[in-house]
């Protein structure tokens, strides 16, 4: 990766670490009970010309969704910011965790151009763990994928997240 875009990644995924942290730590007094028993996985969108246009971050447990993950939130409120429709053309989103099958799809469906994200995720991975949905020569839309970015700093959230809830 060229030194230029490995700091802007960094940097932004640094952004999407701040933002996984928001979520408060299991067991704490919380905005709701089940706000504090969402994993904390961040994702930040930005634009063509990289500004920051969404944020998101997992929040199943707090609004019983279960589309809800981090990447779905930060596209749908993007979306509404772009305000042209679905489309995410030349869009980055920054993710902390590897996307799962779900988060794959909607993020090659909304043609988001580059996925950055920081720790594999063995389990549900779909961008070159288990599956590798990204880069399916099938689809018609296959984003630039940056993996592994703050790699050891994104598996601290949710080694530190379930460490506490066991």
């Amino acid at each position: 990766m060229v030194a230029g875009r490995r700091a802007r990644y960094e940097s932004w995924m640094r952004r999407a670490i701040e933002v996984a942290g928001d979520a408060p730590p299991p067991g704490s007094a919380a905005t709701s009970p089940a706000d504090a028993d969402d994993v904390p996985i961040g994702a930040v969108l930005y634009g063509p010309d990289g500004r920051e246009l969404a944020t998101g971050r997992n929040e199943r447990e707090l609004t019983g969704d279960p589309t809800a993950h981090a990447e779905i939130v930060a596209m749908r409120r993007a979306a509404a910011v772009v305000g042209d429709g679905w489309r995410l053309d030349g869009c980055t989103l920054v993710v902390t965790l590897e996307p799962c099958t779900m988060c794959a799809g909607a993020l090659v469906l909304a043609r988001v151009s580059t996925l950055v994200f920081g720790a594999w995720e063995p389990k549900t991975g779909a961008v070159g763990s288990l599956w590798d949905v990204v880069r399916d020569r099938r689809l018609t839309h296959r984003p630039e994928v940056y993996a592994g970015v703050l790699e050891s700093e994104c598996a601290a959230l949710l080694l530190d997240f379930f460490a506490r809830r066991r």
